[in-house]
């Protein structure tokens, strides 16, 4: 019985840009060559990737993405973050390269993606999860319908206006629901160079003072609002 395996090729303006970013991540370069066509092959675990590069290459225009499928993706993003933070200094959230937070989107399992150097989509799903989401409350499923536009399309104007109407809609929502809608939206601005929006939202999360009931469901929420808040 013959054994296969496939490795994705995504393209890159710059090889040494995109082995930095993946060294970051944690992969490690199992060959690269220089001349005449630069490329080289990284890995981490059981992902595979090579990378080739392409003169005058335009990372915005970039259509290339794959899956990766995990059994935790809380756990991978935390590791992938924790690189980012300790090469960068921050956690890149917008433009490109970045990275999306872990989150349900509507239609799909939950997970979160990255965007690398060379434009190219790196979309992180939980293993075995279900790809429908119809029990989420309030503002909660708009949470999922804004993501599946804005983290899954990449379609961030899109996303807001989900978020808008949701949020207009559900005025009394429980702060375990617009806390979070709130943070995404803060998000979004950020990717659409609304820095000031952003930090009006954000300045508003960090002062909630939520009750003993609500503070646990809240402190992650509240940890990635000050963490952006840091980074303006």
């Amino acid at each position: 019985m013959t054994t296969e395996s496939t490795v994705p090729l995504l393209p890159c303006r710059s090889l040494d840009e995109s082995l930095d970013f993946y060294g970051l991540l944690g992969f490690e370069v199992t060959f690269r060559q220089k001349r005449p066509n630069p490329c080289a092959s990284i890995i981490r675990g059981g992902i595979d990737i090579f990378l080739f590069e392409i003169d005058g290459f335009v990372p915005e225009n970039s259509y290339a993405s794959i899956l990766i499928i995990t059994s935790d993706t809380e756990e991978l993003f935390d590791a992938f973050a924790e690189g980012l933070r300790a090469g960068l200094g921050r956690l890149p959230v917008s433009g490109i390269p970045r990275i999306t937070r872990p989150r349900k989107k509507q239609g799909t399992a939950s997970g979160f993606s990255i965007v690398d150097p060379g434009g190219n989509w790196l979309r992180v799903f939980r293993r075995g999860e279900s790809e429908t989401s119809d029990t989420a409350p309030g503002l909660l499923r708009v949470i999922e319908n804004a993501a599946r536009q804005g983290d899954a399309h990449g379609d961030d104007a899109a996303a807001i206006a989900v978020l808008d109407v949701g949020l207009a809609r559900y005025p009394d929502a429980p702060l375990v629901e617009r806390v979070p809608a709130l943070v995404y939206r803060s998000e979004l601005d950020l990717r659409v160079g609304n820095v000031e929006r952003a930090r009006e939202t954000l300045e508003r999360v960090v002062a909630v003072r939520p009750n003993a009931d609500d503070q646990a469901a809240l402190d992650a929420q509240l940890r990635i609002a000050r963490e952006l808040l840091d980074g303006l």
